[in-house]
């Protein structure tokens, strides 16, 4: 009778094909039992062993256990380890926390949101940068008062960089500054997403405490490409209080938590609020509707992070290139600046409640 130890040390002889070790020493010896004669042996090995290196390992074992005893009775069994492939590298080391900026529709005033979130948190002493992702219809150079402006380019390790123009304290990068304001940019999908990952890795950002990338509307493949690229600390939608404003938001939103994305929503800002005339700082009017990022918010367990009103000078400074923060008028410049402050105390409660965010890994059906 051959016992399961001595079995066990026979099998310390039988070497690996591909990396000329035993299979012991590799782990790849799932199961061995021994019922009187009968031998169950299963190997666990790499996604590179072929069927050609299965039989090897068969022969071997069959061979090096027949001297033990010629009576053994095998049944030997392969299976593969499941290897989780690689991590991504972070093409942004350097940037603290990235922030995705959503919305479910157009015409929220998602990008005049951003712009002012960005020159709020750059004044209150962060090192901030501005991403337009919006590669059909940029925006950015218009809210920043930079479309006539172009990024220089630096030579860094043999490779051209392009360095993001500033303005405000923030550094802003964006297809509008690479094409003509007249210019339609008619290009297929790939070619966009292609755009949006240069502006990434193709950039010297330097060291940032806050990237926030403004998106298109909807959900695209920019979407997709952006947490393929980088991983997110989160995402922040951007709404209207109407219902089909909201509605479109939910999308946005639920895009973000899907499984396989997994990005957390740091909240929600409730842009065109209500409307307040200058002469009447303390009335509120509520033409689109009342508290519709409030409830949102509170259906999907977030943050409401702001409620933004409706004044004319908001849209007069992003016409006139100059984030309405900036210009320090008490009522707006305030709902701004307190945005900011929500925005940072979401993102310092998220990092002390979740791990970091991974690239993420989607592979298309």
């Amino acid at each position: 009778m051959v016992s399961k130890q001595e079995i066990f040390n026979a099998l310390s002889k039988v070497i690996d094909p591909i990396s000329n070790k035993d299979i012991i020493s590799q782990a790849f010896l799932k199961t061995l039992e021994v019922d009187g004669a009968n031998v169950q042996i299963e190997l666990e090995l790499l996604p590179q062993h072929s069927s050609v290196h299965q039989q090897d390992l068969k022969q071997q074992i069959v061979s090096t256990l027949q001297e033990l005893s010629e009576d053994l009775i095998f049944n030997i069994s392969f299976s593969k380890k499941q290897v989780a492939p690689p991590k991504k590298a972070n093409p942004l080391p350097n940037v603290k926390n990235i922030v995705a900026v959503a919305s479910g529709k157009g015409g929220v005033g998602k990008s005049t949101v951003t712009s002012n979130l960005a020159v709020a948190l750059a004044k209150q002493g962060y090192s901030v940068g501005y991403l337009d992702a919006d590669i059909y219809g940029p925006s950015g150079p218009t809210m920043f008062g930079v479309e006539s402006e172009r990024p220089r380019v630096l030579q860094h390790e043999g490779k051209n960089l392009l360095v993001p123009v500033e303005k405000h304290g923030v550094k802003i990068m964006s297809m509008g500054f690479l094409v003509e304001e007249t210019q339609a940019v008619v290009w297929r999908g790939s070619m966009a997403t292609s755009a949006l990952r240069q502006f990434i890795t193709d950039c010297e950002w330097g060291e940032l405490d806050y990237m926030l990338i403004d998106l298109p509307p909807g959900t695209s493949d920019i979407h997709l490409t952006l947490v393929q690229t980088l991983p997110l600390t989160g995402a922040i939608i951007v709404t209207t209080p109407q219902k089909v404003a909201v509605a479109d938001a939910k999308r946005g939103l639920s895009m973000f938590q899907q499984d396989k994305i997994n990005v957390p929503v740091l909240g929600i800002v409730e842009n065109m609020a209500y409307f307040t005339p200058a002469e009447l700082p303390n009335n509120k009017y509520y033409i689109f509707g009342e508290d519709g990022g409030r409830e949102l918010a509170i259906q999907n367990g977030v943050e409401l992070l702001g409620q933004i009103p409706i004044v004319q000078s908001i849209r007069e400074s992003g016409d006139n290139g100059t984030p309405e923060v900036a210009n320090n008028n008490k009522l707006t410049s305030e709902a701004f600046e307190n945005l900011a402050s929500s925005v940072i105390g979401s993102i310092e409660s998220r990092n002390q409640g979740l791990p970091a965010t991974e690239i993420v890994e989607i592979t298309r059906s």
